[in-house]
């Protein structure tokens, strides 16, 4: 699909405007994304990884410190035990590449003590926060790169449920955490995977200040938009969005183990003062 009008349209539902720019590859391959999870089990061509992590280093970072390291894993023994630790996710067994994202200050506390300088910022919340933000960043980047390649991909969040686990596995010295995973491989075709849409840009863009209450009308309206998408995909979702949404932060139980996050993190040398 590169037609731009209906890309806008599988994005949100319906034909949210008309864009009077001239469009490129650049836009259609941002605007076509959608999570695969079905992959064929074939491999990538040599230099796939390498590629995909130069995309990723192309990316911004808060004062060039690159505060993110990422683990390549294609031993199928260590992707399962991943996927158990994930929720049991097909996905990460089938694919022949599987890539933890990590919030890496071992690096920086490692440099600062052969220089003979104190690292004592690190133990604040906001070096966490960098290191979150400079691998998620990079991430992005390699999912664009990924999926202009013709592979696709899926974040994982549950690699959080278990971190402490996590971190044993793939031997993550202190101060290091894993802040998601990413499924890479080619798409199984017998699988059709659709663009989900989005909320309406009059829910997430506010000019000037934020308006909460102008939400309302758009969030109804994107329930009615999604509950189609779910009917049309056959997918089994209970309600709308808003009805979905609110389940997921109803109990401490629906977070799935992360609501004991901070104290994990603790252990594994984050002190987030």
């Amino acid at each position: 699909m590169t037609n731009p009008i209906e890309l806008l349209r599988s994005r949100y539902g319906e034909i949210p405007f008309s864009p009077e720019i001239e469009w490129n590859d650049s836009l259609t391959a941002l605007l076509s994304h959608r999570s695969i999870r079905s992959y064929l089990a074939d491999p990538l061509p040599r230099g796939t990884l390498e590629l995909l992590i130069a995309a990723a280093q192309s990316a911004s970072t808060s004062s060039n410190l690159q505060t993110w390291s990422v683990v390549a894993v294609e031993d199928q023994q260590r992707k399962e035990e991943l996927s158990k630790l994930a929720g049991n996710q097909a996905h990460i067994k089938q694919v022949p590449l599987f890539l933890i994202w990590l919030a890496d200050l071992a690096r920086l506390s490692y440099v600062a003590e052969s220089r003979g300088i104190s690292d004592d910022a690190l133990e604040y919340l906001e070096m966490f926060v960098t290191a979150t933000i400079d691998a998620t960043l990079a991430a992005q980047n390699a999912v664009v790169a990924a999926e202009s390649l013709g592979l696709g991909t899926v974040y994982i969040g549950g690699i959080r449920n278990h971190p402490q686990k996590v971190a044993e596995i793939l031997n993550l010295p202190t101060s290091v955490y894993a802040v998601f995973g990413l499924c890479v491989g080619y798409p199984n075709p017998e699988v059709e995977a659709a663009i989900k849409p989005r909320l309406p840009q009059s829910a997430i863009l506010h000019r000037e200040t934020y308006k909460l209450a102008d939400q309302e009308e758009a969030i109804a309206h994107y329930n009615d938009i999604i509950k189609e998408f779910y009917t049309e995909q056959k997918m089994d979702v209970a309600g709308d969005w808003s009805e979905h949404s609110a389940q997921r932060i109803a109990t401490v139980e629906s977070l799935k183990g992360r609501d004991r996050l901070r104290e994990v993190l603790n252990h594994l040398g984050f002190k987030l003062l």
